[in-house]
């Protein structure tokens, strides 16, 4: 499965700034509110003492809460401010409290709960007890707490919305920089394809550090298998040369009168040394076909068909005609070498039992190449169509060739993963059908 670096730092990054969003806003709100809350604690800290002061005593002697010392919210009905004061069974309340019950928390000092008020109100509670003149006082003073519930949910909608904003443009940013920072590596990317495609012979070195110990081990490996091919085919052709004059003295040696009188003997030397030639002369213009290919190159079909074709024409003569189809602007991924290597070598045997002509197809069926070669010649015979895939074997001598074509074929496609089957041309011969699965 294939995963692009650029999406997986978004991803990731969008994860990471979402979760530490969530964790910084809702931190910060709750630190916020707790401040609040705390702060409004203390408030009706400071109202339950007030209203201890308020306490006077009247003509009767008995105690009384003086309305002109306390706050006039506790006059209001339900103004969000309450207060309960209780004293050796009496009890006073706020007139802003109507006629509702406010049921004291039974907790002493703090109480930081929020309990259900008048109206649907949120109220926050301070109860606090205190001795006033030998006796104990309990003072419970309340305030309406949704008003600033209502104001945190707001800010927290506002903070979420600057919040996705922020996000937004972070993750814009951070696109922006990822894009930046990996173009190198696409620009390797594409130099990878061009050199696929034999369109460049290196990689350039203006690479990040990062990356420039790959890039130079890319192209030192390039240098290398470049060196190796041309040393290989240099070798074919130095070969081929060095081996040109000592055929030509013994070709000249079969004229001597000497051997007339053996016409078998000299007929059996005549059709080996014919054989050697032909056999030195194909392998040398196949190297040169190769030319100066670079390694790793793709088989572009439109480029390198024709000129294999007509080296087909060339080695069996105008007696038979080669033809190829294949997809406009089809380009094989595999290496160029490996496919001249395995077309040319069915070709050539097709050619070899061909009567009048050889037919190449390459097709695209789904994820395979599959290339048909036909020739209109006799055929194989089904229970030997096996046999003449191995190395080495020919079914009839009295035809040039070594027996190698159909195994070097073989061991192509199964270096490729391939299949090849031996079937029956619709032109009468033989069908070699080669079923490659793309990369």
């Amino acid at each position: 499965m294939r995963r692009s670096i650029s999406r997986q730092l978004t991803l990731g990054l969008t994860a990471i700034l979402l979760l530490a969003g969530l964790l910084v806003v809702q931190t910060s709100f709750w630190l916020l509110e707790h401040g609040v809350r705390n702060y409004s604690q203390q408030r009706l800290q400071v109202q339950s003492r007030n209203l201890l002061a308020s306490l006077i005593r009247d003509e009767d002697d008995q105690l009384i809460v003086n309305e002109r010392h306390h706050d006039a919210v506790f006059l209001q009905p339900f103004s969000g401010h309450y207060f309960v004061i209780e004293l050796e069974g009496t009890r006073w309340r706020s007139r802003s409290l109507w006629d509702f019950q406010l049921l004291p928390l039974p907790q002493e000092s703090f109480a930081q709960g929020l309990i259900p008020g008048p109206l649907g109100q949120q109220l926050l509670l301070y109860t606090g007890e205190y001795r006033y003149a030998d006796s104990k006082i309990r003072v419970t003073v309340a305030q309406d707490y949704s008003p600033i519930l209502a104001s945190f949910r707001r800010a927290q909608l506002i903070g979420v919305a600057l919040g996705f904003v922020v996000l937004l443009m972070v993750l814009l940013g951070q696109r922006w920089l990822v894009r930046k920072a990996l173009k190198p590596l696409e620009n390797a990317r594409q130099q990878l394809l061009q050199l696929q495609s034999g369109q460049r012979a290196r990689l350039e070195q203006q690479v990040p550090e990062e990356i420039q110990p790959l890039v130079e081990q890319v192209n030192r490996l390039l240098v290398h298998t470049e060196k190796r091919l041309k040393r290989s085919r240099n070798a074919v052709g130095n070969l081929g040369h060095a081996l040109k004059t000592p055929l030509a003295v013994l070709t000249s040696l079969l004229a001597r009168p000497e051997l007339q009188a053996y016409p078998e003997l000299l007929a059996s030397l005549t059709e080996h040394l014919q054989q050697i030639e032909q056999r030195i002369s194909r392998e040398m213009a196949r190297a040169r076909l190769s030319g100066e290919a670079l390694p790793g190159a793709y088989f572009d079909c439109e480029q390198e068909l024709p000129s294999l074709i007509q080296l087909m024409s060339t080695i069996h003569g105008e007696r038979l005609q080669f033809s190829w189809q294949a997809p406009a602007q089809l380009k094989l991924p595999w290496e160029r070498d490996d496919m001249l290597e395995m077309l040319g070598n069915v070709l050539d045997n097709a050619g070899k039992w061909a009567r009048s002509k050889v037919q190449l197809q390459i097709t695209q069926q789904g994820p395979y190449i599959v290339i048909h070669v036909d020739d209109d010649g006799p055929g194989i015979e089904l229970q030997r169509r096996e046999q003449v895939q191995q190395r080495g074997t020919r079914l009839d001598e009295q035809v040039q060739g070594h027996g190698l074509g159909l195994g070097i074929v073989r061991d192509i496609v199964d270096a490729l993963a391939g299949t090849l089957t031996l079937n029956e041309s619709s032109l009468g011969g033989l069908r070699v059908t080669l079923c490659l699965r793309l990369p």
